[in-house]
């Protein structure tokens, strides 16, 4: 009789053991799960959502005064730039937390959207040089730094902000298809409350969508 009471206790003892084993590899599981998802959508880093291109003519002028400044030599020139301005989000900054037990991504800040390259083409047209001022490779670099920093200040100007701001529900929805990916759910609801023209945006654009 003991020993059918022991063999019974210990059946007992060996059921339980063996499901907190298996409840703490499925705990286990869970947040590798939830550490894997949120790196995946981090590494998508850069997301693209506007492209812009821009034709702009940049002047460049320096004077130098020679022998006591009793002399002055000038150089100057003309520029056309042509340049294609790419906005979009760096996914890396976004914030999210994982909730394991309901496997939910809640995704409580995204970024604003900002310039992720700039490609530029520059031209000279009209490159005039003083008798004791030349241009030299270190005054080429200063002018194309100068013209390049010309098209950043364009770009604010263009709308391509905006347009991205308004693009912004497209990269959620990327999120969403990647937390998908493996089961899990995405919440954004902090987004969409926001009192903020991002978070208004992203409404009137779900919305939209959900009407469409």
């Amino acid at each position: 009789m003991e020993g059918l009471l022991g063999l019974f206790l210990g059946a007992i003892i060996t059921y339980w053991v063996l499901k907190y084993i298996k409840i703490q590899k499925r705990k286990d599981i869970t947040n590798s799960q939830s550490m894997v998802i949120m790196e995946k959508i981090r590494k998508v880093w850069k997301l693209i959502t506007v492209e812009g291109e821009f034709a702009e003519i940049y002047h460049y002028e320096n004077t130098k005064e020679r022998f006591m400044s009793m002399v002055s030599s000038k150089k100057k020139a003309i520029l056309l730039i042509n340049a294609k301005a790419h906005v979009g989000y760096d996914l890396s900054k976004i914030k999210m937390e994982a909730n394991n037990d309901k496997k939910v991504i809640r995704l409580t800040d995204f970024p604003d959207p900002q310039i992720l390259s700039l490609e530029t083409d520059l031209r000279y047209y009209d490159k005039k040089e003083g008798l004791f001022n030349k241009f030299d490779s270190t005054d080429l670099t200063e002018v194309n730094s100068k013209a390049k920093e010309h098209v950043l200040l364009k770009i604010p100007e263009s709308g391509l902000f905006d347009t991205a701001k308004s693009e912004a529900l497209e990269a959620v929805l990327l999120i969403q298809n990647i937390v998908e990916t493996i089961g899990w759910t995405l919440d954004y609801e902090d987004l969409l409350l926001s009192k903020n023209n991002k978070g208004i945006m992203l409404k009137e654009n779900l919305v939209k969508k959900l009407e469409a």
